[in-house]
């Protein structure tokens, strides 16, 4: 059987989660690998057949996406031109983690399109939601990477189709440890504004992952560092606690590693509001923006000790076995589906 996997690759956790459900894919025939973004830090330990420009959302400086840098960036000729030529007809089976080249290319062609992301998580009716309901960004979540099934990932199973998260190998086989320090990834802030508040705490140890800056400094209790997949996750792993935006991958592993969390979720970024609406209803503190209004906020998580507790079992092989059980069968006999 032949298989895409079409991954997203604006942020990291499209291509965290891929690193362990790969491997699985495998084992039922010959995978081919698309990404399209401009925007990850993590690198796939994996052949990657198709590389293209995609639709990123590109990350500001003070606490939201820019809105005009991504329409600045946005190549609509080149997209469209990588729908149409993108051979999903050659496949068996399309799974795919909020990619739109593929999933566009497979609406064009009437080809299924299975998801296997958070994105169709946060949309199912059961999944909390804000208070406030955004329009815009809701049709965002439905129109940017269409399917014709989905399962998703999420905090909490909120449905039958919704599973917790790929907590991936790397991050299992830790042995958690607290060293005292507080681990910080919020790449919509600048390394400035990062600075300018967390140095207010003295009493805390900042070590702060940038995408802003390619080499590391130090200001007063604020260690600015380069993104580095292996360093964030020694920092987080023996950290006592993690401050981060309301991303999916990020927050669900701090908490599998038992580690106080605090989260600030993007600005004009609705999966990011949805995912704080979750993180807030299990206990985790959300703030609105890194400001001198929530300095209170922080000082008191600070002085806290309490933790949410989770259990994320490793369920990675029966997702995606029941996925290509059920989905495989309707583009190939039984038999290919499982050669």
């Amino acid at each position: 059987m032949k298989i895409l996997f079409a991954i997203q690759g604006t942020g990291n956790g499209h291509l965290s989660r891929a690193r362990d459900i790969y491997p699985e894919l495998a084992k039922y025939g010959e995978v081919d690998v698309l990404i399209s973004g401009i925007q990850a830090d993590v690198e796939l330990p994996y052949p990657v057949k198709y590389k293209y420009y995609g639709m990123s959302f590109i990350f500001g400086k003070n606490g939201g996406v820019d809105i005009w840098a991504t329409a600045r960036k946005l190549r609509l000729r080149k997209l469209i031109r990588d729908i149409k030529q993108l051979p999903v007809e050659d496949y068996d089976l399309v799974i795919n983690d909020f990619e739109p080249v593929s999933a566009w290319a497979c609406k064009l062609k009437n080809k299924p399109c299975i998801s296997l992301s958070h994105q169709c998580a946060v949309l199912n009716p059961h999944a909390p939601m804000p208070e406030h309901a955004d329009l815009m960004g809701t049709l965002v979540l439905k129109r940017y990477a269409p399917v014709t099934a989905a399962y998703g990932f999420h905090f909490q199973s909120y449905d039958k189709n919704i599973f917790t998260p790929v907590i991936r190998r790397e991050i299992r086989e830790l042995q958690p440890t607290d060293e005292g320090h507080y681990t910080v990834y919020l790449p919509a802030y600048d390394d400035n504004t990062l600075c300018e508040h967390l140095s207010k705490f003295p009493e805390a140890n900042w070590q702060v992952f940038s995408k802003h800056n390619k080499g590391a400094y130090t200001l007063k209790n604020v260690r600015i560092m380069p993104i580095d997949n292996d360093a964030f996750i020694r920092s987080m792993a023996s950290s006592t606690g993690v401050l981060c935006g309301a991303g999916f991958e990020g927050p669900a592993e701090a908490l599998h590693l038992g580690k106080k969390l605090m989260v600030i979720p993007m600005q004009t970024q609705y999966e990011q509001q949805c995912n704080a609406a979750a993180l807030k209803e299990m206990g985790v503190p959300v703030i609105r923006s890194l400001s001198k209004k929530y300095h209170e906020d922080i000082r008191q998580w600070l002085l806290n000790n309490e933790r949410v507790r989770v259990s994320y079992p490793d369920m990675t092989t029966q997702i995606v076995r029941k996925v290509v059980a059920t989905h495989a069968v309707l583009n190939a006999t039984p038999e290919a589906a499982f050669a």
